[in-house]
């Protein structure tokens, strides 16, 4: 790493000075933990041992033509500025397509700055100047060429761990989400939750960030794995649809939603899906396969 964290983190703060300069009206900045700041300059002060969590907010930018608004989601890794910024983009003026391509462009840009660059403003700007023509474009016509490159895509599976997955309009979010993005994979409802989302990057991004705005602070991605295709990710999918995932439960489960769900059933699951290693990066509990 190229810096400490403790240099990364004194630069996220500078950079949240600006912001709040840049955008000074309540609600604008919109952190989702309100004491993110307060807790990062505990521990760059030495008054907290722990790790802090991560800055993520959302940035809502006024376009002036046309006149529609985007927010800007972002998430400050702890090594951010000298690792990859997450962003995300989105607007209720844009259609699927066009918010696909809205981030594309974003994630493009954002790519050409060197680590230890701070990027946010950067990004704020570049959707001031560069959005309008995603919300103008209403319909995008393409004649493919005979001599075109192939295009390549990033297939992508995310593997994401809630303490629990319970309530009935939740669990409808996740799936009516899931089916809507053309993703494939699973939700696990009980405790704990386990979600499966897969399909191209910038469908299980959304996926991700949809689920988990504005309020569900008790998930997080474990892991994700990404591979490069020049094809439509049929043949890299583990699942042929996006489904929930009900199993048996141990525990008292009558009248309060606190049951653990069969993590040996999960494991079960997880073999005939080709995913048994995510087992142990899930739970840090290594598998035993019941062949041996």
């Amino acid at each position: 790493m190229s810096a400490s964290v403790k240099e990364s983190l004194q630069l996220q703060l500078l950079e949240m000075e600006m912001l709040f300069s840049m955008f000074p009206n309540q609600g604008e900045v919109k952190l989702e933990d309100v004491n993110a700041l307060t807790n990062i300059k505990r521990y760059l002060e030495g008054t907290r041992e722990a790790l802090p969590p991560k800055i993520e907010f959302v940035i809502t930018l006024q376009i002036e033509e046309p006149k529609v608004k985007i927010d800007l989601q972002v998430t400050m890794p702890h090594s951010y500025p000298y690792v990859a910024l997450q962003l995300f983009g989105r607007s209720s003026e844009l259609d699927r397509h066009q918010q696909l391509l809205l981030n594309r462009g974003l994630t493009s840009y954002i790519g050409t700055f060197d680590p230890g660059e701070l990027c946010v403003c950067a990004a704020i700007q570049w959707l001031q100047d560069n959005s309008a023509s995603y919300f103008l474009s209403r319909k995008l016509v393409y004649e493919p060429s005979t001599q075109a490159k192939p295009v390549k895509n990033t297939f992508l599976r995310m593997w994401i761990y809630s303490h629990h997955i319970y309530q009935q309009d939740l669990r409808k979010k996740i799936l009516d989400i899931g089916k809507r993005l053309d993703v494939t994979g699973f939700c696990m409802t009980g405790k704990p939750g386990i979600i499966c989302v897969e399909g191209f990057k910038e469908h299980c991004e959304e996926f991700w960030h949809t689920i988990r705005y504005p309020n569900w602070k008790h998930i997080s991605c474990k892991h994700a794995e990404s591979v490069e295709t020049e094809g439509n990710g049929e043949d890299l999918r583990l699942f042929h649809s996006f489904e929930e995932l009900l199993l048996e439960a141990h525990g008292d489960y009558g009248l309060r939603n606190d049951y653990h769900m069969n993590l040996g059933q999960f494991l079960e699951f997880l073999k005939k899906h080709k995913s048994e290693h995510v087992f142990q990066i899930l739970f840090g509990i290594e598998s035993k396969s019941s062949d041996s």
